[in-house]
């Protein structure tokens, strides 16, 4: 459980980290990011002799295809949240990693054929009024939470059809998609407009350790999940974004109106029966 809530802190608490390299483009930061997550992964690999689960996972074309489109969703997803970080919606990016579980359920019903208990259509339900609330008082849906909320729940739902393990599909992932932030990074800092000719001393050394800040908080969750039931890892999975809105709201003082109160409120509610039915859904497939 240590590795698990480990995993929620660093999530938790990467806007305060992506806030230190305020004045580099969240492009910049994700190129960066990429590229050194690559070095790290494939390093770290090397080191504990798995390189080869890489070289396995490339070799098949389908393969190859799926982490491709993965890499594609994920970067995405990065890109979204350093950008909403950068904006002050550090409140918006945290209803996203709200929204995330509820989304996998309808993901579930409608890619995978999956059929709904009664509980977990009333928490979907939950969810869809409240992003319908604040949809209405905004005039404008919440493009920042939806954007990671659905990039990062088809980027699982991709995931789980690839037979690889975390760091290693991180590795061929990062690996495929490396050389277009390679390529940004050269141009960026050709032309002057790299962290070279504008980010101070401490920001070379926070990109620096992009690719630890990455992948650790991966292999915490891999090694925790691996030990922990669902239910467990699930509920779990709600530190990170309550770390996020708690730094959005006392470290970057964001505005929360009630308003806004009450959208979060109905997607909590949703949370809670959606917790609720994987307790109970446990305890009943423990007994048979």
């Amino acid at each position: 459980m240590a590795a698990l809530l480990g995993c929620a802190a660093i999530w938790g608490a990467l806007p305060i980290y992506l806030d230190a390299l305020r004045g580099l483009s969240a492009t910049l930061i994700i190129a960066y990011r990429l590229v050194l997550c690559c070095v790290f992964v494939i390093a770290w690999l090397r080191v504990r002799g798995e390189l080869i689960t890489v070289r396995v996972a490339l070799a098949d074309r389908s393969t190859r295809l799926r982490l491709a489109a993965s890499a594609l969703l994920i970067s995405s997803n990065w890109l979204v949240y350093v950008w909403a970080v950068g904006q002050g919606r550090v409140v918006e990016a945290s209803l996203g990693y709200f929204i995330t579980p509820l989304l996998n359920v309808v993901l579930g019903v409608f890619v995978l054929h999956e059929r709904l208990r009664r509980l977990q259509w009333a928490a979907v339900a939950f969810a869809a009024l409240g992003v319908l609330y604040l949809t209405l008082r905004a005039g404008a849906p919440p493009f920042v939470a939806l954007s990671l909320a659905l990039s990062f729940s088809a980027y699982g739902l991709l995931r789980k059809t690839v037979p690889v393990e975390a760091l290693s599909g991180l590795a061929a992932e990062t690996l495929l998609i490396t050389p277009l932030g390679a390529a940004y990074v050269v141009w960026a800092e050709v032309t002057g407009q790299g962290a070279l000719a504008h980010g101070t001393p401490m920001q070379l050394w926070l990109l620096l350790g992009a690719g630890a800040i990455t992948a650790f908080p991966l292999w915490f969750f891999s090694y925790g999940a691996r030990r922990l039931n669902l239910a467990t890892v699930g509920l779990i999975g709600y530190v990170s974004p309550t770390i996020q809105l708690l730094v959005g709201l006392y470290y970057f003082h964001e505005r929360f109106d009630p308003h806004r109160l009450v959208g979060f409120t109905c997607i909590w509610c949703g949370l809670i029966l959606y917790s609720a039915d994987a307790v109970v859904a446990l305890r009943h497939s423990q007994r048979v």
